[in-house]
């Protein structure tokens, strides 16, 4: 975790760039699909620059852009590489998968920490989900997320570091929940 005076700087930092603090914002949720970005706390500096709308406009065009450029890419040239590792057979499991219950998986994935929501997207594009189910998936989980943790950071514009800090733990109790849910989800779709 960044120190208080760390968070501090880097707000201010972005606070300076107040009309294009979006341009990096939007980045650093499109590098989460290679780097471990927490997401949520990007979403919530946006929120303490932009406002809870704003912040949530900018965090949902990011994390929905971003997904669709990680299903592209897995889409486009991961099946490939996957049936060169693992072989065929595993590339079919994947998909009857997503097939039964992608949607789902994208959906309550949005919001938790780790990367997590990358992977979920990065899959489905393997598992040959249809892009149309892809993006409504990503608008459903990713406007809702962008709003709540833009609200995070702008209700607490004056403690950034506390705003930060909530927004980063805050998603992980989230995790059981989700995979419950998603569970639920997948085995009631295949009956």
């Amino acid at each position: 975790m960044p120190t208080v005076e760390e968070v501090n700087g880097v707000v201010l930092d972005l606070r300076q760039y107040h009309m294009w603090a979006w341009a990096p914002g939007i980045a650093a949720l499109w590098a989460d699909l290679v780097l471990p970005v927490p997401q949520t706390a990007v979403i919530a500096a946006l929120g303490i620059i932009y406002g809870v709308i704003g912040g949530g406009i900018i965090g949902s065009i990011g994390l929905v852009t971003g997904g669709l450029l990680g299903y592209a890419v897995a889409r486009r040239y991961g099946r490939r590489l996957v049936v060169r590792l693992v072989g065929d057979r595993s590339l079919k499991k994947v998909e009857s998968l997503f097939e039964h219950g992608g949607m789902w998986a994208i959906v309550l994935t949005s919001s938790l920490p780790y990367s997590i929501p990358e992977a979920v997207v990065l899959v489905s594009g393997l598992g040959g989900m249809r892009v149309r189910e892809v993006f409504v998936a990503l608008m459903l989980g990713s406007v809702p997320t962008a709003f709540v943790f833009s609200a995070i950071g702008a209700g607490w514009s004056e403690q950034p570091a506390l705003a930060l800090a909530l927004s980063y733990f805050l998603p992980i109790p989230l995790v059981p929940i989700a995979l419950y849910l998603m569970r639920r989800g997948i085995g009631r779709t295949r009956r």
